[in-house]
């Protein structure tokens, strides 16, 4: 009876730990401020309206700081730019396109600060732009990409009648494969339109278009192709910013899939392999030579690499620290203590 009552306060309902998991929100997003769906269809449109509006305010938040940051760059750029020598086209522009080109650390070369104030400046800005530019554009990318999961998932069960709790389940077991589908055709998408728009506009040959595109977006810019127009040049301020985003979002999510592969292949390892006596053993926490569902799900965590012996050691540390008459179980008479102190 002990054992089915610790497996039963241990190992939560089928549906209950279905629910936990279909709705875990991204670590990024305030668990307090969203309300978890239940089973009807109304009750999941109202979390996910309110997901979103809580994304949307965050991505404000990002742009704000972005907008500030290509402002001040702005400024200061175009009040040297006289010290800054290659082909120029109008003032603010070249500024603005000069302050993402190093925010972004493509560097064509086409402007180049000569003087020793605007060689400063330019330090100063593409350090500031790598720590504070890769922050602020992954979290715009992710806003993007969880915007647009569920409707990626949408079109590719079209033909089902699958419905919002079916969708947010499919997004929340396969999210890190969605992430990455979605970003390889954000890139593929923005690669087309840069190629297309250096042949139309900068009138380039259309394998230099897309050399020039390939150069630009992992950030090699080797300087013989560049935007030179006007128009060139503000088309580059959107398309390099997001871009060099969607790549770098496309290998990390790449890597991330290759890690959720592993580890997935690991746990069904630990799972299919034969319990052996010095499994038992090594599981037998309290050394009373019986392994409890307690501590045999501790041990088989461990060896699924979602926890370690530090993790452990931590929470058996509470455990005893809220054990305040050292029963080796927890009751309200032990929490009272800590809650009053």
């Amino acid at each position: 009876m002990a054992s089915d009552d610790a497996t039963q306060s241990l190992l939560p309902d089928e549906k209950n730990a279905l629910q936990r998991s279909r709705f875990r929100q991204p670590m990024n997003v305030n668990v307090t401020e969203i309300k978890h769906p239940e089973q009807d269809g109304n009750s999941s449109l109202k979390w996910l309206e309110s997901f979103l509006e809580n994304q949307d305010c965050s991505f404000k938040k990002v742009f704000l700081v972005l907008a500030i940051y290509l402002g001040v760059g702005t400024l200061c750029f175009s009040l040297v730019m006289n010290q800054i020598e290659g082909k120029k086209t109008n003032g603010i522009v070249d500024a603005v396109y000069f302050s993402v080109v190093t925010m972004t650390t493509v560097g064509y070369g086409d402007l180049v600060p000569h003087t020793t104030l605007a060689k400063l400046l330019s330090c100063v800005y593409v350090f500031a732009g790598m720590a504070l530019g890769g922050i602020i554009l992954s979290k715009a990318a992710d806003y993007i990409v969880e915007k647009q999961e569920i409707l990626l998932v949408r079109a590719l069960h079209m033909n089902e009648k699958t419905g919002l709790s079916e969708i947010l389940e499919e997004v929340e077991t396969h999210k890190v494969k969605y992430k990455f589908l979605l970003a390889l055709i954000l890139l593929f998408l923005l690669m087309i339109v840069g190629t297309i728009f250096l042949y139309l506009v900068e009138s380039f040959e259309f394998v230099d278009a897309f050399y020039c595109v390939c150069s630009s977006i992992t950030t090699l810019g080797y300087g013989d192709d560049s935007f030179s127009t006007r128009a060139g040049r503000v088309f580059a301020v959107f398309w390099i910013l997001c871009s060099t985003i969607c790549l770098a979002q496309f290998f990390l999510y790449l890597a991330e899939l290759y890690t959720e592969k592993r580890q997935r292949l690991l746990v069904k390892r630990v799972l299919a392999r034969t319990v052996t006596a010095s499994d038992l053993e090594e599981a037998d926490i309290d050394h009373d030579k019986t392994v409890s569902a307690a501590e045999f799900i501790v041990y088989t965590l461990k060896e699924m690499g979602k926890i370690n012996q530090e993790d452990i050691s931590l929470v058996m540390e509470r455990f005893r620290k809220l054990d305040v008459d050292q029963s080796g179980t927890l009751t309200e008479s032990d929490i009272i203590p800590s809650q009053s102190s």
